[in-house]
């Protein structure tokens, strides 16, 4: 299988980015599956009843970042 990359990155407040999280979180709680689209790419994944959760957190003098990553 060829390798498909979503990429997304845009400015928004600290509550759309909450809001955006809570939906996949409720997504994950409930489906077994999570979409993506962009561009006209509609993806559907399934996402397996056990994952690895990996969180990182980098603080620098040009700004911090918070990166969550679940794999399986």
């Amino acid at each position: 299988m060829d390798l498909i990359e979503i990429h997304e990155k845009e400015p928004m407040s600290r509550e759309a980015a909450a809001a955006r999280l809570h939906a996949l979180a409720d997504t994950l709680t409930k489906e077994n599956d999570v979409e993506f689209d962009q561009g006209g790419l509609r993806v559907r994944v399934h996402v397996p009843d056990e994952v690895f959760l990996k969180l990182e957190f980098e603080l620098g003098d040009d700004g911090s970042e918070l990166e969550v990553e679940l794999t399986w």
